[in-house]
């Protein structure tokens, strides 16, 4: 009984009533009604979808990059126990053993410069050195280049063999041009060190101090090797004085191009001197 119209309430509609009152549209999927013969079979179902068993693939595709997907060979797809439920592969995480523990990263520690005393006896070390070989350097340096003046050498002593061999004598330019006495003479044979003994010779100048009477390989393998310890000794500076290690990009490029300029102008030096 309605309060305000005195009239009976409307009963109210029933779910029968309510499905017919709504009619699907028209194109509209229906979802499929179970059957209810109860002489057909029992239906296994999956217990995670509750969908039938049958209903459910037995392999889906994987999710992965497209250049995996056509290198795997089974064309991407894979069975549907091995795949997470958004799509991607299921991986074995290896659990760390007392033999297998995550490798620690190391931290790339700064190299530290040497100190300033060690780093300047470097330098003052090497830098007399480099001034050794570019001054043995540059007189067979000039005549492998085709400045020097031939003549004649005659040895007035000889003392040591080897290495060790220090000659000294009198060297006559060709023409009558020079004559140097007292110079140290190079490459003297085993057998032409006696006093009075004469070979030929070259010297750069009348104010070169070395007469070289060197001949084949002999007369390139002086500045060549001599010139290589002096590019070595300048590797050594940058190395040894902390040029090579600055941790600024810019401040490396001009220690290390200063490192290489000084025995550079130091060779340059000697061979303006010797020539």
């Amino acid at each position: 009984m309605n309060i305000v119209t005195n009239r009976p309430a409307a009963p109210e509609p029933s779910a029968a009533t309510t499905r017919r009152a709504r009619p699907a549209p028209a194109g509209a999927p229906v979802a499929p009604q179970p059957r209810l013969d109860p002489a057909d079979p029992p239906v296994e179902v999956e217990p995670t979808t509750g969908a039938p068993v049958d209903a459910v693939p037995s392999r889906v595709p994987v999710r992965q990059p497209r250049w995996q997907r056509a290198a795997a060979p089974s064309g991407g797809w894979a069975p549907i126990e091995e795949v997470h439920w958004d799509g991607t592969p299921l991986r074995d995480e290896p659990r760390p053993g007392p033999d297998r523990l995550p490798a620690r990263r190391e931290r790339a520690r700064p190299v530290a410069p040497p100190s300033p005393p060690a780093g300047l006896a470097v330098l003052l070390t090497l830098s007399l050195l480099a001034a050794f070989f570019a001054w043995v350097s540059a007189g067979p340096f000039w005549l492998a280049a085709g400045h020097s003046t031939g003549g004649t050498v005659m040895i007035t002593e000889c003392a040591g063999s080897g290495l060790t061999q220090r000659c000294r004598g009198i060297f006559s330019a060709d023409g009558d041009r020079f004559q140097a006495h007292g110079v140290r003479v190079s490459g003297v044979p085993a057998a032409r060190t006696d006093t009075g003994s004469s070979l030929r010779a070259r010297m750069t100048g009348p104010d070169g101090s070395t007469a070289y009477a060197d001949t084949g390989v002999g007369r390139h393998l002086r500045w060549l090797l001599g010139l290589a310890l002096v590019a070595g000794c300048a590797a050594g500076i940058a190395r040894w004085t902390g040029a090579t290690r600055l941790a600024d990009e810019r401040q490396r490029r001009w220690a290390v191009g200063l490192a290489l300029a000084g025995p550079a102008l130091i060779t340059v030096g000697f061979l303006a001197a010797a020539w």
